[in-house]
């Protein structure tokens, strides 16, 4: 199969990229992004201007497409600025991706996901899932993690915080409320790009944590 994945340069895409290329089942993997990626036999990562996305590119018809896109607030600098990376651009590219053929999405979404949530994070999830699933995809798949684990390039002091807390209350917590490692995060966008499982399903977060997720999707 060939993947198109977007968000590749980020703490989960960057472990979709490894884990794609390491699979046997993933022919190719065309990753479009900001900045060069480390040279593949099997992937085409051209750069693009996700302002200005180049329509007519052949690397837009896949198997699948996995979309890892996503930013903070702090990083964004304004709410308009996030709402264009985490609501605008992911929904362009499933746009297109479809309109080239492309008939699954799997999007990394996140937990409490709602239209209707008084949270702008959440909100502006909620927003990109509803209009995702107008798109016309054959199959499609919400991964909603919590807290993600993993080294990041940017610093985010809030989530380290965070992360320092759910850590010490580990052995207390619901599964859900549990830091989710990237790399089942990956996983599990992956398995369910793979899996292509008709209709529209959602893999929470409590399914997330355990180094073993490998799991099929909810119906």
């Amino acid at each position: 199969m060939k993947l198109l994945l977007v968000g590749a340069t980020g703490l989960v895409g960057s472990h979709v990229l490894a884990l794609a290329l390491a699979d046997p089942r993933i022919g190719s993997v065309a990753a479009p992004a900001r900045r060069d990626l480390p040279a593949h036999p099997r992937l085409l990562s051209p750069r693009v201007d996700f302002e200005h996305l180049p329509e007519s590119a052949s690397w837009w018809q896949a198997g699948a497409v996995i979309c890892t896109l996503g930013t903070t607030l702090r990083a964004a600098g304004s709410r308009e600025a996030f709402r264009q990376v985490d609501y605008a651009y992911p929904l362009a590219v499933a746009r297109i991706a479809r309109r080239h053929g492309t008939p699954t999405c799997v999007l990394n979404s996140a937990m409490g996901a709602d239209v209707a949530s008084k949270f702008f994070y959440n909100r502006i999830k909620g927003e990109l899932e509803r209009d995702l699933a107008q798109v016309g995809f054959t199959s499609l798949t919400f991964v909603r993690p919590g807290l993600i684990g993993g080294e990041r390039d940017e610093f985010r002091p809030g989530e380290r915080a965070m992360a320092a807390v759910l850590r010490a209350a580990a052995p207390i917590l619901p599964r859900r409320w549990r830091i989710n490692p990237a790399a089942n995060i990956a996983r599990a966008l992956i398995e369910a790009a793979l899996g292509a499982a008709g209709g529209m399903h959602v893999v929470p977060s409590e399914d997330l944590f355990r180094p073993e997720t490998n799991k099929p999707p909810q119906q």
